[in-house]
């Protein structure tokens, strides 16, 4: 395991350390698995408290969740913190700030807008612009594909039309409800950013007790830190900042690597690259660079698929149709498997990710299948062609072919062909260097017969 690296912001005695994580960036298992090593790390190095610095427009739910339970089981304060000036915690981040022990905002920074989406859907929510008196966002959920927005005539309490929406929406509002109520903030607020997708300020946050105090900085953030009383464990804990040495813990090397592989689309091509580069060193054995390209990308694809939410129908799919069009390319049943593979290779593609939190892009989807179907279009064509060409080695290749008599004869002699002397036998008297043509081949001999031009096969 790569050890998180360190950077130091205070030159103070080494009294006490407060830990800063930064969450930036949309939240996923690379954010959580940052988060938990790095609450960890914090923990071993006995830390005073430990800071969540929140700049994200949100992220999955599940990750969010570990997040959250890492915090709420943290033996030392957690602070969450959403700077710098500029930044929100919108979303997941809001459900992260609720459940910290002592939340604070930077000037000019948002959170809110929690209500529960599924990624690419049509479902649409409009917001007011900042110019409206409580700077909220106004739901329409019935504003789908209408270009209606902004309506006035929305009702406030308005819920989603589908089961599955309504379902998270007051799973959702009940889970923040729940950190609200647990840190004495507005629970009544907190359940309106999810079911009406409402935002605030930070100053107006403050004002609603969404948020306990707003801080410029690290710095200023400590010295209103200090002397704050929180409670952990059923135990009252106070705050001492006065000589604090602050670590910044960023993300090491197998953090940076599962933010990127955790990307759907990258998972999803580096798993076809693993498979296809495995499959090339089991028809060519010896190639070996395919082999060891393709065991590291099905690796890695591997380990996202861990962290990731896929389907293992879909992933099933892909697997079979991949087989398919292996098949077609070695037993040609001209298309039959090959266009049959390549449509359970797109809705095992589609099916892979869970749709409520992740999906893969469509363009790469139908680009890796227009990929495919071209391929074994191609192929069919070749295997036409192939039918009707002409033989070009053996028996049938020879038939029709035009060559000379080597002397007189009338049952049989010999004959030039393609410049081959060849035994050959006709039923009709041929004059020397007369031409012939080939009928037939019965193991060395050629069965003839003249030709009235003088065209020879030399």
């Amino acid at each position: 395991m790569g050890s998180l690296s360190i950077a130091c912001l205070s030159a103070n005695a080494k009294e006490s350390t407060a830990t800063v994580l930064n969450i930036k960036g949309a939240i996923g298992p690379a954010t959580a698995d940052y988060v938990v090593r790095g609450m960890d790390e914090a923990l071993r190095r006995k830390a005073q408290f430990i800071i969540l610095r929140i700049d994200t427009p949100g992220g999955l739910d599940q990750s969010m969740r570990t997040i959250i339970q890492k915090i709420l089981a943290a033996p030392v304060p957690v602070i969450g913190f959403v700077a710098p000036t500029g930044a929100r915690a919108a979303s997941a981040g809001t459900y992260i700030l609720y459940a910290t022990h002592v939340a604070a905002m930077a000037p000019a920074t948002t959170l809110g807008a929690a209500t529960p989406v599924q990624l690419g859907s049509s479902d649409v929510v409009s917001d007011v612009s900042p110019g409206d008196k409580n700077y909220t966002n106004k739901p329409a959920w019935n504003q789908r594909k209408n270009g209606a927005r902004n309506r006035q005539d929305a009702k406030p309490d308005a819920a989603p039309g589908s089961a599955m929406e309504r379902k998270m929406v007051n799973d959702a509002a009940a889970y923040i409800r729940g950190l609200a109520e647990q840190r004495g903030r507005n629970a009544q607020w907190a359940e309106r950013a999810v079911r009406e997708a409402v935002s605030l300020t930070s100053h107006e946050a403050l004002k609603r007790k969404v948020i306990d105090l707003i801080a410029a900085d690290l710095r200023a953030l400590l010295k209103k830190l200090d002397g704050r009383r929180v409670e952990i464990a059923g135990a009252e804990r106070v705050l001492q900042t006065d000589n604090v040495y602050i670590e910044i813990l960023r993300p090491d090397w197998r953090s940076r690597l599962l933010s990127v592989i955790a990307d759907p689309s990258v998972a999803y091509i580096l798993m076809l690259v693993g498979i296809y580069g495995l499959i090339f060193e089991l028809i060519s054995p010896g190639a070996v660079l395919p082999g060891v390209l393709g065991g590291i990308c099905l690796l890695l694809a591997l380990y996202a698929f861990q962290v990731l939410p896929i389907n293992y129908a879909g992933f099933g799919l892909i697997i079979l149709g991949i087989t398919f069009m292996i098949a077609e390319a070695i037993a040609p049943s001209f298309g039959a498997l090959g266009f049959g593979g390549v449509a359970a290779f797109v809705a095992g593609s589609v099916m892979l990710m869970d749709k409520n939190q992740l999906v893969i892009s469509l363009p790469l989807i139908g680009g890796i299948a227009l990929i495919g179907a071209g391929f074994f279009l191609w192929m069919i064509i070749q295997l036409l062609k192939v039918q009707k060409a002409k033989p070009l080695t053996g028996a049938e290749e020879m038939i029709g072919s035009l060559g000379q008599a080597l002397g007189d004869f009338n049952h049989e002699g010999r004959v030039r062909v393609r410049g081959e002397i060849w035994r050959a036998r006709t039923h009709v008297p041929l004059r020397k260097d007369q031409s012939i043509r080939v009928l037939s081949m019965e193991g060395l001999t050629l069965t003839i017969e003249p030709v009235t031009d003088d065209t020879s096969g030399e």
